[in-house]
């Protein structure tokens, strides 16, 4: 029996250039609360849930973390990226990645940490309607990566077993909740992460970014 693949991508870093402009938009909340943090540590927390990654920040700067704080932030950080949205790109060769796939028969869905109310902008970038295609956001979900909720619900909403999917992200976190839900991960490094600190986190291949992975759709079996 001929197993069927499918494709479970990240968003931020993977489909879109807009790693940087979320650290950017961290980097401002976090000056409006007064809290002064270099931008190397904000980019390496980039792709896990908002709220664990203000946790991490405020527990690793000895701040307190209350409620109205990660709330606040959260805030903060959504019109910041909502000023910075307008610079954002699809990474070199993400549409036509998408549209391989859909001529081809192969199932995909997007699974992003980020809430709607900033991955609308990157799913605009990319033409893709959310009412044509399973997208499922942190606002659909208990938790957030490295949990691997999203990626199961995209899983379920494609109608697919999660074990015979590939997992696509270009940051650890997707690679570790990859790792937790039995999906094979892909790992991109178009979003700042290295070869090795995806390979130590549960990718099976590496590849530079979407044009590269769709050079070499054929070794992740993404060919009918």
């Amino acid at each position: 029996m001929r197993i069927e693949p499918s494709f479970l991508f990240d968003l931020d870093g993977t489909l879109v250039d807009s790693v940087y402009q979320h650290v950017l938009a961290w980097q401002e909340a976090l000056d409006e609360e007064g809290i002064d943090l270099s931008v190397w540590r904000i980019h390496r927390k980039i792709g896990m849930s908002g709220g664990l990654f203000t946790n991490q920040l405020l527990r690793e700067i000895g701040q307190p973390i209350t409620e109205e704080k990660v709330e606040r932030l959260r805030h903060l950080h959504s019109a910041a990226y909502d000023r910075l949205h307008r610079r954002i790109k699809p990474l070199p060769g993400a549409i036509e990645l998408l549209k391989t796939l859909t001529d081809s028969g192969i199932k995909w869905a997007i699974a992003t940490s980020g809430r709607m109310e900033t991955a609308r902008f990157n799913l605009e970038a990319l033409g893709v309607d959310p009412g044509a295609v399973p997208v499922v956001t942190r606002d659909l979900v208990k938790y957030a990566k490295p949990d691997p909720d999203l990626f199961l619900a995209a899983a379920e909403r494609l109608g697919v077993d999660i074990r015979t999917s590939m997992v696509v992200g270009d940051s650890i976190w997707d690679m570790l909740a990859a790792q937790r839900c039995r999906a094979l991960g892909v790992g991109l490094l178009c979003g700042g992460y290295g070869q090795e600190e995806l390979e130590r986190a549960g990718a099976y291949r590496v590849y530079e970014d979407p044009k590269d992975l769709l050079g070499h759709l054929d070794e992740v079996g993404g060919r009918r």
